[in-house]
């Protein structure tokens, strides 16, 4: 991070200037003398016998920019870690899977783990001590950044052998622990059909019934809560539980309102931050990832399928086109984050948090004008400022006389208070915020790290895709106020597919049918790893069903095929992370934990299972077990919280028949186009959607060879005329349909 925003010419220069990722250049003119991670880094670490310090961050992390400020651009730390020690910096997002190693270490030994994060290991890699973010000082009684590196270098030159041995072991215990294998083939019944029960009732026990949102501060959005929580409801009201039923919704959607409402939004700009540090959703940490976009934008499309409410369907479109406006690469990638942390203005010497986000009440009056009152009001800003809704929002007065704007106030209410109507009051807000919009452009923005990586491109490629179709039920007429930008929702599977075609295109290689990890000015050093194919299938799958090609749908089969050759533990069961390939990365751990973004084995486990209905034969049996197998590995986490998408997965394959949908006509025709919209007007997770031209002989050769039923299917009900749907479960097919209203209503059955 440079240290002014008119940087003069650098006095030192590192190894890390010749690398790509944002992160990595953001430290190459730090005095310490920076290795990327490999082997030139591991050998000089063997031939002077030091330990290595191994820094792992990413470029939009706020305590990592404070670490570099506070010790890594200081001359006095860089000649400690320069003397005694071989330091190398990595990528949390090129490298995920040497943060997980030492990730695993530090949270097993400590109990907590974050970024940056600060290991010391020995020459051969074995972690020796870790821990997160050190400030340079010793303070409150704990040793600061400098201490520490004297103590390691100490405890190296006296007693290297008991620390080398705790390492091997700390490995070796790891090991044992992050790659279980399955006792069973499948899981036992029971658990397949309660583990949704289970976690739903335990996420229940630590809902926020005053703010929303399950748990205390700091507040993630967690959107496979979000998920779990919809999937158990649904599950209920089939069950005849309606008041249950309705509770579990009820709890998403005030969740979904309160993150909607609060500065975690943002509302000028659209699009979310990472996390809130109060209970309410107000102040946030101000990140802004693609995993929470990707993810949220789903989540807000499903309560709109649910409610038909156009608050929810407003939110998903804000993030969207935020995506649209701010993210998206002119070849169709779509980039990772946007930092915390910026400069107040031009010249400034320090980077702040926040700064590019908050206003002042002046700074409101003098934009806005006359209507600065009601802006005011709704968005409830003040004059000392408004971080003074929880003791937690703002302890260290870091933003005394700032706003981050949040609604608190109902939109009719407020409406009527200003002798409006609630169109009209909506009118003014949105221009006010286009006018907040344009005097922000020309403030220092964020950094932007412009790497493209495949399984966040694969979460966004699923929320454009599902957008395309859902958006279609806004009523007729529907029109939002700025940063949205009032699309047609076809435009978002245009997006979706352009993000697709980029990966294939610059990503993936035709001949070995295998993708690259990331792209920033060329593909990444690094391979794909587990959740690359996962995420990118999941979406894929979403591409077609909402009206993709069928070069789509064929391409995901091929990924789950290089997926199960280079992940799948054939013996053991479930899916490894890394293909096992690289001697520098010490453990292979099969993931579970669906956290800020899901496992790979539990999108992998949804994968098959969708696949299984798309497929037939042989083909879809094998789907099904490899699922079965995967599930049973994860048998003990199943009662668990920390796996909710993975609980969806075990109920979806417990699932005794899983709705398929057919719609047969021809691509070109627009009444093709209001089926899909049809098809997807209604929440039901345990669906596929499944779409033939029957005059395209690229699509009847792809179903004759995967699913001889679809083709014959096909066959009779080819109709130049009309688009013909029909719903089959249970092996039998409802009677054809061959309009829109009529396919909604067999759905809604």
């Amino acid at each position: 991070m440079a240290s002014s925003s008119s940087a003069a010419s650098p006095k030192h220069t590192n190894r890390l200037a010749a690398e790509h990722s944002p992160y990595l250049l953001q430290h190459a003119h730090n005095p310490v003398d920076w290795y990327p991670w490999g082997e030139e880094a591991f050998e000089e670490a063997r031939k002077r016998d030091v330990p290595i310090f191994l820094s792992i961050g990413y470029s939009t992390c706020h305590w990592c920019h404070v670490m570099e400020v506070e010790s890594f651009e200081s001359e006095e730390v860089a000649k400690l870690l320069n003397d005694s020690f071989v330091s190398i910096k990595v990528d949390r997002e090129e490298r995920p899977d040497v943060d997980k190693v030492y990730m695993s270490f530090v949270q097993a030994l400590y109990g907590g783990g974050g970024w940056p994060l600060s290991v010391f290991l020995s020459p051969d890699l074995k972690p020796l001590m870790g821990g997160t973010y050190f400030p340079p000082n010793d303070n409150y009684g704990r040793p600061g950044f400098k201490t520490l590196l004297k103590k390691v270098k100490d405890a190296w030159d006296t007693k290297r052998d008991v620390l080398v041995k705790s390492g091997t072991y700390a490995i070796e215990e790891l090991s044992k622990a992050l790659s279980a294998t399955a006792g069973n083939d499948k899981l036992p019944d029971g658990l397949s059909r309660t583990a949704v029960t289970i976690c739903a009732k335990q996420l229940s026990r630590s809902y926020d019934s005053k703010y929303g949102g399950f748990g205390s501060a700091p507040k993630f959005p967690r959107p496979v809560e979000i998920q779990l929580m919809l999937y158990h409801s649904k599950k209920l009201k089939e069950a005849g539980k309606t008041s249950e039923a309705d509770e579990d919704q009820s709890m998403v959607l005030f969740s979904l309102q309160g993150m909607a409402n609060g500065g975690m939004h943002d509302h000028v700009g659209g699009g979310f931050h990472r996390y809130s540090v109060d209970e309410c959703w107000h102040v946030p940490h101000f990140e802004k990832m693609l995993y929470d976009q990707g993810q949220l934008a789903n989540v807000y499309l499903d309560g709109f399928i649910i409610t038909k409410d156009v608050m929810y369907s407003y939110v998903a479109r804000d993030v969207l086109d935020y995506l649209r406006r701010d993210m998206i690469a002119p070849e169709g990638g779509i980039y990772s984050a946007e930092d915390a942390d910026s400069f107040e203005f031009e010249g400034a010497k320090r980077k702040k948090e926040g700064a590019f986000y908050i206003w002042t009440n002046d700074e409101i009056d003098e934009v806005l004008g006359e209507n600065a009152d009601l802006f005011k009001e709704h968005y409830y800003v003040k004059k000392s400022g408004n971080c003074d809704l929880s003791s937690m929002s703002d302890p260290h007065n870091e933003f005394a006389g700032k706003n981050v704007l949040i609604e608190r106030n109902e939109l009719s209410a407020m409406a009527s208070k200003f002798s409006l109507s609630v169109e009209k009051y909506q009118e003014i807000l949105g221009e006010c915020r286009r006018k907040l919009f344009d005097v922000r452009l020309k403030r220092p923005k964020p950094h932007l790290d412009d790497k493209v990586i495949v399984s966040w491109n694969g979460l966004v490629i699923s929320a454009f895709a599902r957008a395309s179709k859902i958006l279609r039920a806004e009523p007729e007429g529907t029109k939002y106020c700025f940063p949205v930008v009032n699309s047609q929702p076809e435009e978002y599977i245009d997006v979706a597919e352009k993000a697709a075609l980029f990966i294939r295109t610059n990503l993936y290689d035709e001949q070995s049918h295998r993708l690259q990890h990331s792209y920033r000015k060329g593909p990444s050093k690094a391979p794909a790893f587990l959740d690359d194919y996962a995420f990118l299938i999941s979406g894929l799958l979403d591409l077609y069903e909402n009206g993709g090609g069928i070069n789509w749908l064929k391409w995901a089969i091929e990924l789950q095929e290089t997926q199960d050759e280079l992940y799948l533990d054939r013996e053991g069961g479930a899916y490894f992370n890394t293909e096992g390939q690289d001697p520098s990365v010490l453990l292979r751990v099969k993931e579970d934990h669906d956290g800020a973004e899901p496992s790979g084995n539990s999108v992998s486990a949804i994968n098959l299972v969708r696949l299984a209905s798309i497929v037939a034969g042989e083909k879809a049996n094998s789907y099904l077990n490899t699922a079965q197998r995967l599930l049973a590995v994860f048998e003990l986490r199943l009662k668990e919280l920390s796996v909710p998408l993975m609980c969806c997965a075990a109920d979806m394959i417990s699932v005794p028949s899983r709705k398929q949908v057919v719609l047969v006509g021809s691509k070109s025709s627009a009444e093709l186009n209001n089926m899909l919209c049809a098809a997807h007007s209604v929440y039901d997770p345990n669906k596929t959607v499944i779409h033939i031209d029957p005059w395209s002989s690229d699509e009847m050769e792809f179903w004759e060879e995967y699913n001889s039923n679809v083709a014959e299917m096909a066959k009779r009900n080819r109709d130049s005329d009309k688009v013909v749907a029909l719903v089959c479960q249970h092996f039998t097919c409802s009677p054809p349909v061959s309009d829109s209203p009529s396919l909604t209503r067999l759905l809604s059955k």
